[in-house]
């Protein structure tokens, strides 16, 4: 009977609930540089990250490309540990490097349905679908050029910030960076008054289709699972995850909180539900033989510290 190794990956879990969604073709990639002052008692060390923002025709989807990259590179490392261990006759053990910490949040935009999708994980990918922000943007004569893409300037407020903009007119697309949109052209740049939140325009490619890559998993040898990681992930369209579930704000919020009291039985509970479990070989490592289903998942400290938030209380 061919083996099936499931590998908790930051939190993941396989439930197949949220409505399909009609595929986009990709037309465009952008790269931007994050960059968010979320302690202001140490301006001098924002928190950093590359985003990738995907374009099609009707839709646009805004990931972590570092987080991308590190899901590309753990898969690489389990199933290269697989296949030295194939045939060994013993639990298959795996190490991985240490993940740094990113956004695990992705944004897609639907502007023709008014409409934006909220993907979050925990344990399970979770869809929260809110109305598209309306910016009330004012659009300036002022002009500038980013890697000689033409632009013009534009200035808005949304969630307790001023945010200059530049978007590109020669680019047919309403979206933007994070929940930004709603221009006649893409928005290339942005940042706040005090630059505390930047989108910094880094690239910009035009989509060329690719075939998807195959699953990586030994002739013969089980079935490596990731769970945690978007396995029907593919750069060539966009399109809501077909293993997500559909929830409310107020839903996801009590399901943090349960995750966070006890992250253990939230796991193992969620795993259930699936139909799926993981096995753990001596020592704790996740193993197709031996040991039991005991998993141990910790919580370290409390994150980081958040005293200047990405969105702010209006001012009354």
């Amino acid at each position: 009977m061919k083996k099936t190794i499931l590998l908790l990956a930051a939190f993941g879990l396989l439930i197949t609930n949220a409505n399909a969604q009609k595929a986009d073709s990709v037309k465009a990639i952008v790269h931007y540089k994050f960059s968010h002052i979320r302690d202001t008692t140490n301006r001098d060390k924002p928190y950093t990250e590359n985003m990738i923002l995907f374009l099609g025709s009707q839709s646009s989807a805004y990931k972590s490309y570092d987080r991308k990259l590190q899901d590309a590179m753990m898969k690489k490392q389990v199933a290269q540990q697989v296949a030295d261990q194939k045939g060994s006759g013993g639990p298959i053990r795996i190490n991985v490097t240490s993940r740094v910490a990113t956004t695990r949040t992705e944004f897609y935009q639907f502007p023709l349905e008014k409409k934006m999708v909220r993907k979050e994980r925990l344990i399970t990918p979770y869809l929260i679908e809110e109305p598209m922000p309306v910016i009330n943007w004012k659009i300036s004569n002022d002009t500038a050029s980013f890697s000689g893409l033409h632009c013009q300037k534009a200035i808005g407020h949304y969630k307790g910030r001023d945010y200059t903009a530049w978007f590109c007119p020669d680019l047919p697309f309403h979206s933007g960076p994070w929940k930004l949109n709603g221009l006649p052209g893409l928005i290339v740049e942005a940042y706040d008054t005090n630059k505390e939140v930047v989108f910094k325009f880094d690239s910009m490619e035009e989509a060329v289709v690719t075939a998807k890559p195959a699953a990586e998993a030994p002739t013969g040898g089980p079935t490596i699972k990731m769970i945690g990681m978007d396995d029907n992930d593919d750069p060539n369209v966009i399109t809501l995850p077909k293993d997500a579930v559909k929830t409310t704000e107020k839903e996801f919020k009590h399901l943090e909180e349960a995750m966070k009291k006890d992250p253990n039985a939230f796991a193992q509970s969620a795993m259930a539900g699936s139909g799926g479990g993981m096995r753990m070989g001596p020592g704790g490592g996740p193993g197709a033989s031996g040991g039991g289903s005991k998993m141990d998942i910790r919580i370290n400290g409390n994150g980081p510290v958040i005293n200047n938030p990405l969105e702010l209380p209006e001012k009354k």
